[in-house]
């Protein structure tokens, strides 16, 4: 269990956060400038607040009332940042002992060689960093942390660095050590796309202030008053069962009980469910089953409520077949000329090539990415 509650002022910016975490990955997510670092920061022992108290696992690491503050070396956690920071002068093999060198033996529970497995990073071992690709040297940042035998671990948008290729390489490996270690994770990013895909919880902070707490799906979902003129983050998080891979086509099908959709690439997740973003610009509405188009994926449901500002823009809440929610921005016109209104049965097509395969987790490539 993770408990934060911190105030801090630093400059102009305020900060006023709080919030409890349990295992699994928590994401702190918000625009640039919100304060997600600096919780990070103060998580760490980097920055000490005007007020506080931090828990980790009934571990005190800061209460400013009984005048507790633990050092950076005696907090236990692991951090990764955008850059990997790694030493050039030492192969991989020496940068990823050089963490667990300042862990007692006692504290020691992660061992070097599942982490090496699960990072697949054993035929980089005897490399320099300066001969590794973005996404290698990022996954051995990752294992170094991991090393440590962390108590909490700490990712400060940890693939921002890396283009759209990097990151689809490095997303898996951070899903096996969520899956496979024992060890909380609260990581901060402001993609929708890793948060979607990696969050059992999301922190939405705002301008030094927690806007909401919740599943992705609830902490994504547009609402029309705060998002219609950041209408294109915002996402429905829908889920659903992968049923097939269609090699001729390269896509994979996935079941949900409002319709099938079509994925670009190949998911291999066994039996379990994936999680599908879907952009709330990339949804178009249809009275009836739609003919002869070249949309593949078609959802059915109910217009659960539409709302309006008074602009341009109405945000369409459907509620699909099977429970999940999925939310349309279109504009007030459209939907004057389809008459669609609460209650209305409605189809909502989705272009393959909009659903973003980077927010689905394990997705395997027919071409692993060059490193």
């Amino acid at each position: 269990m993770i408990r934060f509650d911190c105030s801090h002022g630093q400059g102009d910016f305020s900060l006023n956060v709080a919030f409890e975490a349990e295992s699994g990955v928590t994401a702190l997510f918000g625009p640039s400038g919100s304060g997600k670092s600096t919780v990070i920061r103060l998580l760490a022992g980097l920055a000490r607040p005007q007020r506080g108290h931090i828990e980790v696992d009934g571990t005190v690491l800061l209460d400013t009332t009984a005048g507790i503050n633990l050092k950076p070396h005696r907090r236990r956690l692991g951090l990764v940042f955008q850059d990997a920071q790694l030493f050039p002068h030492l192969k991989v093999r020496t940068n990823l002992g050089y963490g667990r060198f300042f862990t007692c033996a006692a504290d020691r529970v992660v061992s070097f060689e599942p982490v090496v497995e699960v990072l697949g990073i054993a035929h980089l071992l005897d490399r320099y960093p300066a001969t590794l690709s973005g996404g290698e040297r990022q996954r051995v940042a990752i294992g170094r942390a991991l090393l440590t035998s962390p108590r909490l671990l700490l990712m400060d948008e940890p693939l921002a660095s890396l283009d759209a290729d990097r990151k689809l390489e490095v997303l898996p490996f951070i899903e096996r050590l969520r899956d496979e270690f024992a060890i909380p994770i609260v990581y901060v990013s402001h993609a929708v796309e890793e948060v979607a895909r990696l969050a059992a919880r999301v922190v939405k902070i705002v301008g030094g202030k927690v806007a909401t707490v919740g599943t992705p799906s609830e902490v994504l979902a547009p609402n029309l008053l705060a998002s219609a003129s950041e209408r294109f983050d915002a996402v429905s998080v829908i889920s659903g069962h992968v049923v097939r891979y269609d090699p001729d086509f390269a896509v994979t099908i996935v079941r949900h009980p409002a319709g099938e959709i079509v994925v670009p690439g190949r998911i291999d997740n066994g039996h379990a469910p994936v999680r599908i973003t879907i952009r709330s610009t990339n949804v178009t509405l249809a009275v009836g089953r739609p003919g002869q188009v070249s949309v593949r994926t078609i959802l059915f449901g109910t217009v659960e409520r539409v709302e309006t500002d008074g602009g341009p823009f109405a945000l369409v809440v459907i509620a699909l077949v099977g429970g999940d929610r999925l939310y349309a921005f279109a504009t007030r016109l459209a939907l004057d000329s389809l008459g669609l209104d609460a209650g209305d049965e409605v189809h909502a097509l989705i272009k393959s090539v909009s659903i973003d395969e980077r927010a689905v987790p394990r997705l395997v490539h027919s071409q692993p990415p060059t490193t």
